[in-house]
C-alpha cells in the first residue's frame, strides 16, 4: 500500500514537472505573465480523453492533446499581442475562464459537470500502462523528453532572443527582432507541453470534469514556478517535489479530506507570500516577478 502512495506521488510530480516547465517557458524565458496555462491543461486532458474514448490510440490522442493546446496557444497571443504585465495576466486569466465555460456547458461534447469517465490508461505497440508503475515509467519518460526540450530550447539562439524580449522588449524590436513573433513561438510551445501534461493527467486520473481545471489548481503551478526561480528549470524541478510532497504529512495527521484540500491551499499562499516577500528571485531565479 505505501509503495503505491510513494508511486502516486511521483506521478504527480512527474505531471506537474511537465506543466510547471512549459509555464517557466512564458512566464520565465519570455516575460509573458501567463494566468490561462491550467485551460491548456484542461484542452490537452480533454483532447485526449475524447479521442481515446471514441476508439483513437493512446498515441495519437497525446500528439493532438499537444497540438491543439498549441492552437490555443497560437489564437490566444492574437488578441492579447499589445498587452503586458497585468492586463496580459487578465486576459489570460479570462480565457481559462472561457475554456471552463465551455467545458461546464458544451455538454454534447464534454457532458459538462458529469464528467468523461472510464478514460482508458494508455496502451503503446498492443502494451497497457495498466498499473501505476507502468505508468511511472511512460510518466518520468515524457517528463525527461520535455525537460530535455524546454531546456535545448532556452539554451538556444531562440530562447536568448526570448529572453531579450523579457528583459527589454524595445531594445530587441530596435535589433530587428520580431517580438510578437517570438511571443507567439513562446505560448505556443508552452501550451504544448501543458497539453501533453493534461493528457497524462487525463488517461491516469481516467476521470475528469470541469472541476479539475479551476482557478485553485492554477496556484500550486504558479507556486513551484515563483518558488523554484524565475528562468530556472532547476529550480522548477526541486520545487515541484517540494510542493507535492509538503502538504502530504497532513494525510497522517488525521485531519479529514474535508479540512485536507483547504490547509493546503494555505500551505501554497503562505509559501508565495514568504518567497515574495524574503526571496523575490525564488530558490535559483535569476529575474524579479514584474
Amino acid at each position: 500500500m505505501i509503495e503505491e502512495y510513494f508511486i502516486h506521488l511521483l506521478i504527480l510530480i512527474g505531471i506537474y514537472l511537465i506543466l510547471a516547465i512549459s509555464l517557466q517557458l512564458s512566464i520565465g524565458f519570455t516575460g509573458l505573465l501567463n494566468l490561462g496555462h491550467i485551460a491548456f491543461f484542461a484542452v490537452g486532458a480533454y483532447t485526449s480523453a475524447l479521442l481515446t474514448l471514441n476508439g483513437f490510440p493512446f498515441c495519437i490522442g497525446l500528439l493532438l492533446a499537444g497540438l491543439i493546446a498549441m492552437l490555443f496557444g497560437f489564437l490566444l497571443s492574437w488578441p492579447t499581442k499589445k498587452l503586458k504585465g497585468d492586463y496580459l495576466a487578465l486576459a489570460t486569466l479570462a480565457f481559462s475562464f472561457v475554456i471552463y465555460a465551455l467545458a461546464l456547458n458544451w455538454i454534447g461534447l464534454t457532458r459538462g459537470p458529469l464528467g468523461l469517465p472510464g478514460i482508458p490508461k494508455p496502451s503503446l505497440f498492443g502494451f497497457v500502462f495498466s498499473s501505476n508503475f507502468s505508468f511511472l515509467i511512460l510518466t518520468v519518460i515524457i517528463a525527461l523528453i520535455s525537460y530535455v526540450v524546454i531546456k535545448k530550447t532556452v539554451s538556444s539562439p531562440f530562447g536568448k532572443v526570448l529572453e531579450a524580449v523579457r528583459d527589454d522588449e524595445l531594445a530587441a524590436k530596435v535589433l530587428g527582432k520580431n517580438t510578437f513573433k517570438m511571443k507567439t513561438y513562446a505560448l505556443g510551445i508552452s501550451a504544448f507541453f501543458a497539453g501533453i501534461a493534461g493528457s497524462l493527467y487525463a488517461h491516469y486520473i481516467t476521470f475528469i470534469d470541469p472541476s479539475s481545471f479551476t482557478l485553485l489548481q492554477l496556484i500550486p503551478i504558479l507556486t513551484i514556478v515563483i518558488i523554484g526561480g524565475l528562468a530556472s528549470l532547476r529550480g522548477t524541478l526541486i520545487a515541484t517535489v517540494i510542493i507535492i510532497l509538503l502538504p502530504e504529512p497532513l494525510r497522517f495527521i488525521g485531519f479529514s479530506s474535508s479540512i485536507i484540500g483547504p490547509a493546503r491551499q494555505i500551505i501554497y499562499a503562505l509559501l508565495l507570500l514568504l518567497i515574495l516577500i524574503y526571496r523575490p528571485k525564488g530558490f535559483f531565479g535569476r529575474v524579479n516577478l514584474k
